[in-house]
């Protein structure tokens, strides 16, 4: 027995620990050390500080429904905490396939709503149907441009003002072909608000 707690236990035992100890404490606290240093606000949650106060993250959606301010995409995470959605404990899809009745009959809803607060014309799809993970901050320049009328005339600002502040928000793909141009909604919003600059 004392072999076999020897050559067996004692070694795995100590392995057990030696792996606990090396990815549970040593590993995770390097990565969070080195994050913290090379990318801080990324480490951080990318939140978004004005006056000292943080008022979001630049990563997580926001619900916007004033017609002063650019909506972003609907979403589907919806919960007690949150009726209108974005509720970040509760992320996720809708998982409701394109022929889904209920999916059919959110989108009429939102696009007649949209053509309610914008006027006619084709809506934008990001401004009708929820993301993958139901949170997304960003829109396509497309649906913000759709907005620009409704926002300045609330405003009681020129056409070309606010269509220059969704140019300034706009970012390109990343490499200039990587992924789609897409517009931060938080940060315009903000930025109109003249809580950013």
């Amino acid at each position: 027995m004392t072999s076999f707690l020897r050559h067996q236990v004692y070694p795995a035992v100590a392995l057990l620990v030696a792996l606990t100890v090396v990815t549970g404490v040593i590993y995770p606290a390097v990565v969070t050390a080195v994050a913290q240093i090379a990318f801080p606000s990324q480490a951080n949650g990318s939140m978004i500080v004005v006056d000292g106060k943080a008022v979001g993250s630049s990563l997580i959606g926001q619900y916007f429904n004033e017609p002063r301010y650019f909506w972003g995409r609907p979403s589907a995470a919806v919960s007690a905490a949150d009726p209108n959605g974005y509720d970040a404990s509760n992320s996720g899809g809708s998982n409701l396939g394109p022929t889904n009745a209920t999916l059919i009959e959110h989108v009429v809803q939102r696009v007649d709503a949209l053509r309610k607060a914008n006027g006619g014309g084709p809506v934008p799809v990001d401004l009708v149907t929820s993301s993958a993970s139901g949170l997304d901050p960003d829109i396509s320049p497309q649906a913000a441009a759709y907005q620009v009328d409704r926002v300045a005339k609330a405003r009681g600002m020129s056409v070309a003002a606010v269509t220059a502040a969704v140019a300034r928000f706009t970012q390109q793909p990343i490499l200039g072909f990587l992924g789609e141009p897409s517009v931060n909604v938080l940060e315009l919003n903000l930025y109109l608000d003249g809580l950013i600059r």
